[in-house]
C-alpha cells in the first residue's frame, strides 16, 4: 500500500512514516498544505490518504476541504482523516458521498499502533472507520431520531459498524452468531428506512443516520 500524508506537525508526520514503514506501508509523500496534497495525489496516485483536519494557513478546516475536493476529483479514493478533537460536522461531511473508503480518527489513536494500522487498512479496502470516542460522544448527546427506535443490542451493532467492523468481527465482540448479527443489521436498515432494495452503501448511510442523531 502507498499513502500520502498531509500533516504540518513534523514530529507526527515523521513518526507516522516510521510506523507505517514497519508495517510494509510506503509513504509516497508528506505534505503540509492543501495545494501540496492535491499535487501529491496527482503525482503519486496513492492507495490512500492520511489527512489532518486542520492545515496551514488558517488551521481551521483546510485538510478536510482538500480531502473532499480530492474525493470529488478521484471518486472513492480512500481518505483517513486525523483530528485533535471530536468534530462531528467534519465526520458527517466526509461520509456524505456515501461511497465508503473513509475514516475519522482522533490523533491519540495513532499511538495505538495496531488499531491505527488496522483502521487505515479497512479504509483502504473501502470500509468506513469512526473513532470510538466520536461514537461515545454521539451516544451521550441524546436527541430524538430514528436511532431511538433501535434496541440496545441494535445500537451496539451500529456502534461497531461505525468503527468499521465486519459482521464476523461484530459477532466476536458481542459474543453472538453471524446469523444474529445479520438479523440485527437488517433490523437497523429497516428502522432507518434503508430497506434491502436501497441503492448505495447502506452501512455508510446507516452511519450517517447515526451522526445525524444528535
Amino acid at each position: 500500500m502507498r499513502v500520502v500524508i498531509a500533516e504540518d506537525n513534523v514530529l507526527l508526520s515523521a513518526g507516522l512514516e516510521l510506523l507505517l514503514g514497519t508495517k510494509s506501508i510506503e509513504v509516497a509523500a508528506i505534505v503540509t498544505d492543501h495545494p501540496g496534497l492535491v499535487e501529491a495525489v496527482d503525482r503519486h496516485r496513492p492507495d490512500a490518504l492520511i489527512v489532518d483536519v486542520r492545515l496551514p494557513p488558517s488551521f481551521r478546516d483546510e485538510g478536510i476541504r482538500a480531502a473532499l475536493e480530492i474525493r470529488r476529483a478521484h471518486p472513492g479514493l480512500p481518505v483517513l482523516v486525523l483530528s485533535q478533537y471530536v468534530e462531528k460536522v467534519y465526520a458527517r461531511e466526509l461520509l456524505s458521498d456515501g461511497h465508503g473508503g473513509v475514516g475519522y480518527l482522533l490523533k491519540d489513536r495513532v499511538s495505538r499502533v495496531s488499531e491505527f494500522v488496522d483502521g487505515l487498512r479497512r479504509v483502504a479496502e473501502g470500509g468506513t472507520v469512526m473513532d470510538p470516542e466520536v461514537i461515545a460522544q454521539l451516544l451521550a448527546g441524546g436527541g430524538t431520531s430514528a436511532i431511538d427506535a433501535l434496541t440496545k443490542r441494535e445500537r451496539e451493532v451500529l456502534t461497531l459498524m461505525a468503527q468499521g467492523l465486519g459482521n464476523n468481527d461484530i459477532g466476536k465482540r458481542l459474543f453472538i452468531t453471524d446469523n444474529a448479527v445479520h438479523k440485527h443489521i437488517g433490523n437497523i436498515f429497516t428502522k432507518l428506512g434503508l430497506p434491502p432494495a436501497e441503492g448505495g452503501h447502506r452501512r455508510v448511510l446507516a452511519v450517517l443516520a447515526y451522526l445525524d442523531s444528535t
